[in-house]
Parts: C-alpha cells; structure tokens; sequence
C-alpha cells in the first residue's frame, strides 16, 4: 500500500509539471501585446513571411515562441527544414511502432 501511494504521488507530481505546457498549447498569445512593441523592421520581417505556405487566414504568420522575430529568409528556410525533417523521422518512428 506504501508503494502505490508513493507512485500515484509520482504520477500526480508528473502530472502537474506538465501542466503549464499543456496550458499553454491550447492558450493565444497576445499578439496585441507582442505587436505593439515590436520595431518597424520586425514587422517588416514578419510581413515578409505572410506569403509563406502553411500561412492560414486565421492566424497569419504564427510564432508564439518569437523564434523568427529577428530571422532573415536563411533562417526561416533553416527551421521550415528542420521542422519537416523532424515531422517526418516522427511519421517513420509511428509507423515502426
């Protein structure tokens, strides 16, 4: 009985450590917030993006982590590969599974 109690604190713990991530994943940003402070040649640099695939209506050019805020196109292009070379070696390792 000690030992399931202490594993059900284990996973409770877990649990809650992961909680501000899975918050996070369903939460918007404030793009208002992050917009407004942002220099003109950001915004020149996000604009620059716009026309990227992938873009939607919804959301625009969407990076909630700023990872491109001051990234020229190389960067860009950089991540986009990085991203499908990722998502793909995830595709392989379910298939695997």
């Amino acid at each position: 009985t000690h030992i399931s109690i202490h594993i059900i604190m284990k996973i409770n713990a877990s649990l809650f450590a992961l909680l501000p991530g899975v918050v996070s994943a369903f939460t918007t940003t404030p793009l208002a917030a992050t917009t407004a402070g942002r220099s003109s040649s950001s915004n020149t640099i996000l604009q620059a993006f716009e026309e990227e695939i992938g873009v939607t209506a919804p959301l625009g050019f969407w990076d909630p982590l700023g990872l491109l805020k001051d990234a020229d196109q190389e960067r860009f292009n950089r991540l986009r590969y990085v991203e499908l070379k990722h998502a793909r070696i995830s595709m392989l390792a379910i298939v695997g599974h």
